[in-house]
């Protein structure tokens, strides 16, 4: 009752991404007034969903990895996934394809994976156990305790347990890999993981092995209808708390007064707060405010290293596709050559590696009876040239290579295709340069490194999401939203 009558407060957010939606129902429990601004006509932000002629698309995160992460989010409020949603473990998980229907396909657990890597290279499977074990300690330290630490301090990465690790954080995931394994299409595998956090494997710290546990300990799931179904979980539970939603409502900016965040400007409105956060775009939100209260100036965003850009296309097929899985990653061409036009020379790339993702495979409500709805995405360098163009260049590349290597004619059988690039990620989303995933989580961009969550400069504002703590990813932004929410009640 202390709480309810002296200490409730009027919350703002700003956004409904997964971040946003987490740190919207913490606030809520905790009995404050949340009222979430979502500039786009739904909720869910880059988790958006797509519905044309029948056919649905996730527009945004289409792997659901680290489950725990998602079962302590809603067990923080009492309930289970599964009060929301149903779970389908997918098997195979995916298939990465280098040649002409020769892909190797990783399975839903690890004893036939290991098996899979012996069959490859005499000798991996052992090595690979053991690389398995060490990504699992890994994961224990850094899912279930570190990442839950705000970023304040260095010293909440000094713990028994990563002092013993030190060395992981001076060598990289690529390195460490190629001492271990020989077969470079093994080697390409166990390096993809660390690019969900946005940076080349040789720029991630060997500690972020626990992706690859992730990816071969816990498995690749499936909500039932996609993961949108992840959204409208969480924002029914945002609403049970008393979580109040505005769409289309664009904020304009943020009033300050005696240094202390004020209000906002929504659609030419001005709505008061006593505390203000936001889940949209870190760079974006501080230019609505007067220079003077941003505090990271353009100089220091121009010297991060951001995640790739990304082309999307949004496919629906008049037949059901062959020779594919749920996920499959098109690894053909020069895996290397591909980071270095994203991260060291950017440029659009000559031969890219692309993904391919068939949710109709394990979801009919996906596309009609008989048809194929298809999710295809190529990474691209942030603040690159996007036009219609390049994007029609680009689509018939890969659907050409597609219909190669499963041996299958596709392109006659597309009945629309939707593109989303670098232009539409900064128009929808104010994504600075037009970034996918946020900013990269190198050594030097890790924890108490990244964009605080607590204003520097502007009291009782706050930011949540892929640019700040932990980093990019959808268990990472649920995770950031606990975090900031637990700073506002601190500093309340």
């Amino acid at each position: 009752m202390y709480l309810l009558n002296n200490m409730k407060k009027d919350i703002k957010i700003i956004g409904s991404g997964f971040s946003a939606l987490a740190a919207a129902s913490y606030l809520a429990k905790k009995g404050h007034k949340v009222t979430v601004y979502e500039k786009n006509a739904t909720i869910g932000g880059r988790a958006r969903q797509l519905k044309r002629d029948g056919f649905t698309f996730d527009m945004g995160p289409s792997w659901y990895w680290m489950p725990d992460v998602f079962e302590r989010f809603f067990a923080d409020f009492g309930k289970k996934t599964s009060d929301y949603y149903e779970l389908i473990k997918l098997s195979p998980a995916y298939r990465v394809y280098f040649g002409i229907n020769e892909f190797i396909s990783i399975a839903d657990n690890l004893p036939e994976i290991v098996t899979t890597f012996e069959e490859i290279e005499k000798g991996s499977g052992a090595i690979l156990e053991a690389f398995m074990a060490e990504a699992k300690s890994n994961y224990d330290i850094a899912i279930k305790d570190l990442v839950y630490r705000p970023g304040v301090s260095p010293l909440e990465l000094i713990t028994a347990e990563t002092a013993k690790k030190v060395g992981q954080f001076l060598s990289n995931i690529s390195r460490d890999v190629h001492k271990k394994f020989k077969n470079e299409r093994l080697i390409q595998i166990l390096e993809f993981p660390v690019l969900f956090l946005g940076a080349k494997p040789s720029d991630t710290p060997s500690f972020y092995s626990f992706m690859n546990y992730a990816d071969f300990g816990l498995g690749t799931w499936h909500p039932k209808t996609g993961m949108f179904d992840v959204v409208l979980a969480m924002e029914k539970l945002a609403r049970e708390l008393g979580v109040v939603f505005h769409t289309n409502s664009n904020i304009e900016k943020i009033i300050v007064e005696n240094k202390k965040a004020v209000a906002l400007i929504v659609n030419g409105e001005i709505k008061y707060a006593d505390v203000i956060l936001s889940g949209a775009d870190y760079h974006h939100t501080e230019t609505l405010l007067d220079e003077k209260h941003r505090a990271y100036s353009e100089k220091y965003w121009e010297s991060r290293v951001f995640a790739p850009s990304s082309l999307l296309f949004y496919v629906g097929f008049d037949k059901k596709i062959e020779n594919i899985s749920h996920h499959a990653l098109f690894f053909d061409v020069d895996f290397n050559q591909h980071a270095k036009d994203i991260y060291d020379k950017p440029k659009w790339p000559d031969e890219p590696l692309f993904y391919a993702n068939f949710p109709s495979l394990t979801d009919e409500t996906a596309a009609p009876k008989g048809m194929e709805s298809g999710f295809f995405l190529i990474p691209l360098a942030p603040d690159i040239v996007d036009n219609e163009a390049l994007r029609e260049e680009y689509f018939n590349k890969i659907i050409e290579r597609f219909e190669t290597l499963t041996q299958q004619s596709v392109k006659n059988n597309i009945i629309f295709k939707e593109s989303f690039c670098k232009n539409d990620f900064i128009e929808h989303y104010n994504s600075y340069k037009g970034n996918a995933y946020g900013m990269a989580n190198t050594l030097l961009q890790t924890a108490f490194l990244r964009p605080k969550l607590k204003s520097k400069k502007v009291r009782n504002l706050y930011f949540t999401g892929q640019l700040t703590v932990p980093g990019p990813g959808v268990p990472p932004a649920l995770i950031s939203g606990k975090l900031v929410a637990e700073l506002i009640e601190k500093h309340l």
